[in-house]
């Protein structure tokens, strides 16, 4: 008898990340599940985006790390509900671990709810957790080959961030290859270049962001 164990673990997570997505629209949350590798930037994408959203949407964070609550610590510093999730040895979040987040979280009073998922260019576009779109930011210190060599990561994320663009010049990395590997995988991503130190195409990425709110917020039932 042959056992599929891997599609029996996805199967009962889509029914747990189903229950997460009818909570979060209960809330009229959007929801975004940001991945990357280690290192990408993806805190440093979130402190920016608290910077500018105060006063405007309300964001949430829950937080994946194998060790540590640096990064929760790091989002908390600018008044946004952080959880870290700790996952031992697992390389990704799913479903299961968003949930138990949530009672952690005022989910009537988060616009935006971004899961910060563990580093990896893996596992975590294999398991959704009742999000909205999928985001994935890819540093020019990386390679402008890692959609091809990583396609699912990319064939799952609506946008692709490209981070780190105030270091272009000192590397080997090739953008317009960058981008048209992504396209090859999926044709239509949405591309953003982005420099969270220098502020380089963050207004690009907060106009997605509130322009993808208020879309979801148009097709919810008014509370």
């Amino acid at each position: 008898m042959k056992i599929n164990v891997m599609q029996d673990v996805l199967q009962a997570n889509d029914r747990i990340a189903e229950e997460n997505k009818r909570l979060f629209s209960e809330n009229r949350n959007l929801v975004l599940n940001l991945m990357s590798s280690p290192g990408a930037g993806k805190t440093s994408l979130l402190e920016k985006t608290a910077e500018i959203l105060a006063g405007k949407l309300r964001l949430g964070v829950v937080v994946g790390d194998i060790e540590t609550t640096r990064d929760a610590d790091r989002i908390s510093k600018f008044n946004v509900p952080a959880i870290q999730l700790t996952t031992g040895t697992a390389c990704h979040l799913d479903a299961n671990m968003v949930a138990s987040a949530l009672p952690h979280l005022q989910l009537d009073k988060i616009d935006v709810l971004v899961v910060e998922n563990v580093g990896n260019l893996v596992c975590p576009a294999e398991f959704v957790v009742g999000e909205d779109y999928k985001i994935m930011i890819l540093s020019v210190t990386e390679g402008d080959e890692k959609p091809l060599k990583y396609p699912l990561m990319f064939k799952e994320s609506a946008l692709m961030l490209i981070n780190k663009i105030d270091l272009l010049e000192y590397t080997n990395f090739n953008l317009e290859e960058a981008k048209a590997n992504a396209r090859k995988i999926n044709p239509s991503i949405e591309i953003i270049e982005i420099s969270c130190t220098k502020g380089t195409g963050l207004d690009a990425w907060i106009n997605w962001l509130t322009a993808h709110h208020k879309k979801k917020m148009d097709v919810l039932p008014h509370a």
